[in-house]
């Protein structure tokens, strides 16, 4: 082979692991924006969720007076919403104000009065439509994480990712309370 030829197979090496490497860098900065609009999704939807909260807490307040905890519970996991810094701190103070939306909710049966409220009932609703919309999001969000993690995970890109500073993201998942059977009283 003479010297022209090996130079000429070694740019067509060069250029192939450029345009690889272009191919891979390209795919995860696609990947990362799905991931980043999948969570713009999902927080518009809690940012609706957590503006409804107060009118929810009002209207129980007026009716359930005793059931400070319950109420104080709603109120402390809101607040742990605004005060979490990172992805992952707000994932897990939106799952407990989730659980703690669902105590004050069981309180409606304990109050027939507040039940039967229209101010109540309309809240109900518009948080159970909330929460519909809500899972679509997570699930939406969970699914780019899920590209997103396995793109900067397999190899070879993981040889590029790692570079670039991707790191793996968390999902959208439930608390371990939230596993346990249902205990239904009467």
């Amino acid at each position: 082979m003479s010297a022209i030829s090996i130079t000429v197979a070694v740019a067509i090496m060069a250029l192939a692991v450029l345009l690889w490497g272009i191919s891979v860098y390209n795919k995860l900065i696609r990947l990362s924006n799905h991931k980043e609009e999948a969570w713009s999704g999902v927080d518009i939807q809690l940012k609706r969720r957590f503006d409804l909260v107060p009118n929810l807490v009002e209207t129980v307040k007026g009716y359930a007076t005793h059931e400070r905890n319950t109420l104080e519970a709603v109120i402390v996991a809101r607040s742990a919403v605004t005060a979490a810094t990172t992805q992952d701190a707000r994932i897990e103070a939106e799952n407990s104000l989730t659980h703690t939306l669902k105590s004050l909710f069981a309180l409606s049966e304990s109050y027939p009065e507040l039940k039967a409220n229209a101010n109540f009932s309309n809240l109900q609703d518009e948080l159970s439509s909330l929460e519909s919309d809500l899972q679509l999001a997570r699930r939406y969000y969970n699914g780019t994480v899920r590209d997103f993690n396995i793109a900067i995970q397999s190899f070879p890109a993981v040889l590029i990712s790692s570079n670039l500073g991707y790191t793996p993201s968390s999902m959208f998942g439930i608390e371990d309370e939230e596993r346990e059977p249902v205990k239904v009283r009467f």
